[in-house]
């Protein structure tokens, strides 16, 4: 059997064990022990730590399949064809060959007019180069595995300038007439939603050393180290931002999603709560929804049943999909807000309305006097985003009493 199902259906009985152990243990007004709760949390944590093994092992199974390609036999020249694909601009090998060169190589020293005629494509005014159309979307899936915000919105570039979104602000109504009446106007009035770029930045520094051995992946370490920099920050800001200086976070106090839910506690969350922001969500975004949370939120939610006697949170049981709460998708993030008194803790709809703007091309520069006394040499990579939520009554959030 494979290991991951195996693990997956280990994880579904250990839950379900969890469950028996919790309802066989509430006393008749619905408390359970501290000895039984003891246990039940390490039956609790049992669970979890199966869940993180098996994001583990797939993790581990996608790079042993792209380790597993089989590699090009030896040619003597390029192969081409009929119908062939060719590449161009800041694609083509040509250009990617130099890109790189230039990134091994003191800017100015050692590049022949051919290197540096074919990094006069990608030239940024500022003295930079842009990344290879090739590396730029193996950043883009890095970002992936960082940042589950670029999963659930909707990213789309934007070459210059602010990008407007059109909005519908209000519907309009038809009316009942009388005979011969007069049709009453009842028009739809629009709104706009500006999309701009704000600068993410990061520096990284490595030692000649390094750099000049050519066993080192200087690809694969700046894809990378800038996946994970980058990611950790815009997670943040597109959960939190106030909009100044960085993108709008969608529980952001303007601009941010709208409150569904207001909870009875600061600390705590019942099974009504989730059910009355899940129904306060409009049916059609319902269809989309997902849940963000705080895995320290997900531990509360996994105690609630519904008015069956079903709990709420259920394990995944096949490969590739998230855990579900009231059957709708559930996803954690470290930058989601823990419960707390006022806390927006639970977020709940259609991320497909938050979008993320790419500002296309980004950038490297390489610093060669900067850290030379110590050996070393810099990469600046920078990149401009921006993100707002576009519909905000597509997203509902519950928040802790205050």
């Amino acid at each position: 059997m494979n290991k991951i199902l195996e693990l997956r259906e280990k994880r579904a009985k250990s839950w379900e064990a969890a469950k028996a152990f919790l309802d066989t243990k509430r006393g008749t007004d619905g408390i359970v022990s501290a000895e039984d709760t003891a246990t039940y949390e390490k039956m609790e944590a049992d669970v979890v730590a199966l869940g993180k093994e098996i994001d583990r092992l797939e993790k581990q199974e996608a790079l042993d399949r792209e380790l597993s390609k089989p590699l090009n036999t030896p040619l003597t020249g390029k192969p081409i064809f009929q119908g062939m694909e060719s590449k161009s601009g800041r694609a083509s090998a040509e250009y990617q060959k130099a890109f790189w060169n230039a990134m091994r190589t003191r800017s100015g020293e050692g590049l022949d007019p051919v290197i540096k005629n074919a990094l006069q494509i990608g030239t940024d005014t500022e003295g930079g180069y842009l990344v290879p159309d090739e590396f730029e979307r193996t950043l883009i899936e890095a970002l992936d595995e960082e940042n589950i915000f670029r999963k659930l919105a909707n990213v789309i570039s934007t070459a210059s300038g602010d990008r407007k979104i059109p909005v519908v602000a209000s519907k309009g109504t038809a009316s009942w007439i009388d005979e011969e009446g007069a049709i009453p106007e009842s028009d739809d009035s629009f709104g706009q939603v500006s999309i701009g770029a704000y600068k993410l930045g990061t520096m990284i520094k490595v030692s000649e050393e390094l750099l000049n051995d050519s066993v080192f992946n200087l690809e694969n370490y700046i894809a990378k180290e800038f996946a994970r920099r980058i990611g950790n920050k815009e997670e943040d800001a597109f959960f939190i931002g106030d909009g100044s200086g960085k993108p709008t976070g969608i529980l952001a106090a303007t601009g941010g999603a709208q409150i569904g839910v207001t909870a009875a506690s600061a600390t705590a969350i019942s099974i009504d709560e989730v059910l009355d922001l899940f129904y306060s969500l409009k049916s059609p975004y319902r269809n989309k929804a997902v849940f963000v949370m705080n895995d320290a939120t997900i531990k509360a939610i996994r105690k609630l049943k519904d008015g069956q006697g079903q709990y709420i949170w259920q394990p995944s049981l096949q490969a590739g999909t998230p855990d579900t709460i009231l059957n709708r998708p559930v996803y954690t993030s470290a930058y989601a807000p823990t419960i707390a008194a006022s806390a927006k803790s639970i977020v709940f709809g259609d991320f497909g309305y938050y979008w993320v703007a790419d500002r296309q091309g980004r950038v490297f520069k390489r610093l060669n006097e900067l850290y030379a006394a110590t050996g070393q040499v810099g990469f600046v990579a920078t990149q401009r985003v921006d993100g707002k939520l576009i519909l905000p009554e597509a997203i509902k959030v519950l928040q802790q009493k205050a």
